[in-house]
């Protein structure tokens, strides 16, 4: 079996448990059939780290991006995007999009921020990472009116309804799913999991991030994506294996890497 989490902090895991060594970690996760990782950059300041991750390792790869929640940073210009997505490791350009959940008053430059990565995308012809939090509307809008479609991409931790997810296949955003579809509250999500085409959905983490269940509450790591699977396929009356298997093949042909 071979499972892939399309979304994680590798960066800003907690290698307590691990000897503080990030080989420790994967080497576990791998233990558990993840076999591929998307390391997600959240800022500048930070992404020498992520792309680290991914030069040393084979199976990490990386992306480059300014969260829409991260205000005081360095923002993000078409140019300094372009120049450091210009590595085979670097796969995506993101995480981008839009929070309205954490963001008050004037949201402006979140949207602009995020047409920033767009073009960036589109001029790599590289893959968007969305964020969309409380803003499914305006993301979705915005994707529209950029062409995002010419990229493709992935809605990262999918929490929105199942009319926003068949609206964003049709732009060739692949639906992905983390820890929060573990969650008992967690219906409408779960119903949406099982609406999905098996051509368009992944797997993720998210950790350090949103561990699920039984582990929620507690920091997340990249071994915990099996257990993502596993409700899937729960939910979809299938095999963990079937899912595996899906959510690999998704994120191989979305990012052109072999088996």
């Amino acid at each position: 079996m071979q499972l892939v989490d399309s979304h994680c902090h590798l960066d800003r895991l907690d290698l307590s448990q691990y000897d503080g060594q990030l080989s420790n970690a994967l080497a576990s996760a791998q233990a558990e059939g993840v076999e591929r990782f998307l390391c997600v950059s959240i800022d500048f300041e930070n992404f020498p780290a992520v792309l680290n991750c991914a030069e040393q390792f084979d199976t990490v790869y990386a992306s480059v991006g300014v969260h829409p929640n991260e205000e005081g940073r360095e923002e993000p210009t078409v140019d300094k995007l372009v120049q450091l997505a210009d590595h085979l490791k670097v796969i995506a350009i993101g995480e981008t999009g839009l929070d309205f959940f954490r963001s008050e008053g004037d949201t402006e430059w979140q949207k602009e921020r995020f047409r920033t990565h767009i073009k960036a995308a589109k001029l790599t012809q590289k893959p968007l990472i969305i964020h969309s939090r409380e803003a499914r509307e305006e993301t979705l809008k915005i994707m529209r009116e950029e062409g995002a479609d010419q990229v493709g991409g992935i809605m990262h931790c999918f929490v929105e309804d199942l009319k926003t997810a068949q609206a964003a296949i049709e732009m060739g955003f692949y639906i992905s799913f983390s820890g929060i579809v573990t969650f008992n509250s967690a219906k409408e999500l779960q119903q949406v999991a099982k609406a999905i085409p098996d051509e368009w959905f992944m797997i993720e983490t998210d950790s350090p991030y949103l561990a699920p269940m039984p582990f929620r509450g507690k920091p997340n790591q990249p071994l915990y994506v099996k257990h993502v699977a596993k409700k899937l396929a729960e939910l979809r009356e299938e095999t963990v294996e079937s899912i595996a298997q899906k959510s690999w093949n998704n994120f191989n042909r979305l990012f052109q890497l072999q088996d």
